[in-house]
């Protein structure tokens, strides 16, 4: 993480210089507010002295339940009395994870050397994310961190929860396309060129189905060892193509208009926005800092660009509702007038959660109906092909059983 040359001013009006690590200086904004200084200047340091202990372990990879541990049992200790780094010392002897220990340590050696818990966190953004310690940073300043915690651990909890139903959805389509796949180059390389030897020897005109499934079987047959690098080289340059800023706005576009899966993808993105602004609007950030985490918390980048011009709208004083809603294909009518009725009422921050709540019991019903829904389509693309290959070797039995007559 850079860090930065700053000059200040505290509650008193006194001037004051000194470095901070900051991912840029929006946050590094961020970081002073928490300490009760107002920025007036900062500037990147080059070259700068790195903690080796910090740089030995910035690191990701930390499972989602050892942090959805240290919430829990963090916000609990804070709660009954406990001092931050007491708490925090616990945590690190009761923490499994060697790596997520060692973090754990090192925030408790910050905090009880006086550095604030977020500014602490915000050293590790792979682990802590943004949305993350804003929200501490916000508990810290209004002195409600463990209702903060609390809040957290339901955020996790319920990306936790949405991510393993996914997965647990998509499990069982992928086995079986899998193994299909496995299954036909199987028999397009051993089964059928044995099947075909008889027709072939006999001579004569093949049927058109015969002779392309014999053409497919040699094809496989002879370049079965270019096939195999050929397709891992095709996904590497898929993969390498999405993730370049024009790939991910195209990939992210079409995922969003396939039949199946786009309305999924649209739910599970309003369904993060809603919960992550609940979770925003509870503490004390501005609702433009608000909108600019929040767009940088979401995977899809249609939708992180709707939710960066939402950002730079309420700069102007326009409503987020009207923002919103110029956009109707990623954010329907329903959404945008509870918004709409929960900033006219100040309560836009339980709408929002109730919007969220909506939205994840639709992804959780979807979810347990997506084997359901593809079963049909597996069913029918199994079909064509083991059909496909039944005709192509029946045909040439036909017309040997007339020539025999």
């Amino acid at each position: 993480m850079p860090k930065f040359s700053y000059t200040a001013k505290n509650s008193e009006g006194k001037t004051i210089t000194s470095t901070i690590e900051a991912k840029d200086e929006h946050f590094l904004n961020s970081l002073l507010k928490v300490k009760g200084l107002a920025l007036i200047s900062a500037k990147p340091i080059i070259k700068g002295v790195r903690r080796k202990l910090s740089f030995n372990i910035s690191f990701g990879g930390v499972p989602i339940v050892q942090k959805i541990f240290f919430l829990q049992n963090l916000q609990v200790m804070v709660r009954t009395g406990f001092s931050l780094s007491h708490a925090l010392e616990t945590l690190a002897l009761q923490t499994e994870n060697k790596k997520f220990k060692n973090v754990v340590i090192e925030l408790g050696h910050d905090v009880q050397s006086g550095i604030a818990l977020s500014v602490s966190m915000a050293k590790y953004p792979k682990i802590f994310s943004e949305l993350f310690t804003n929200m501490i940073a916000a508990g810290e300043v209004s002195g409600k961190l463990d209702e903060v915690l609390y809040r957290l651990t339901i955020q996790i909890k319920k990306d936790h929860q949405l991510i393993s139903k996914i997965k647990g959805a998509m499990t069982y389509p992928v086995i079986v396309m899998s193994a299909m796949v496995v299954i036909g180059i199987v028999m397009m390389t051993w089964v059928v060129p044995k099947l075909m030897v008889t027709f072939t020897e006999n001579g004569g005109t093949l049927p058109l189905p015969t002779r392309i499934l014999i053409g497919i079987s040699t094809f496989f047959q002879h370049y079965i060892f270019f096939v195999v690098p050929g397709l891992v080289l095709l996904i590497f340059l898929f993969r390498w193509y999405i993730h370049t800023p024009k790939g991910r706005h195209i990939w992210h576009s079409l995922l969003l208009k396939m039949p199946i899966a786009g309305p999924i993808i649209k739910k599970i993105n309003l369904a993060k926005f809603t919960r992550n602004l609940s979770s925003l609007l509870k503490t004390d950030i501005p609702i433009v800092q608000t909108f600019q985490i929040i767009s940088r918390t979401i995977g899809n980048v249609i939708f992180k660009d709707a939710l960066t011009k939402t950002a730079d709208e309420l700069k102007k004083g326009s409503s987020i509702a009207s923002v919103l809603g110029s956009t109707p294909i990623l954010f329907p009518p329903i959404v945008t007038q509870m918004i709409s009725v929960g900033e006219q009422s100040g309560t836009l921050d339980t709408i929002s959660e109730e919007i969220a709540k909506f939205y994840e019991e639709e992804v959780d019903q979807t979810m347990g109906n997506l084997t359901s829904i593809l079963e049909p389509v597996i069913i029918l693309v199994l079909g064509a092909g083991v059909g496909g290959i039944v005709v192509a070797v029946i045909l040439p039995i036909y017309s040997l059983t007339d020539q025999i007559n």
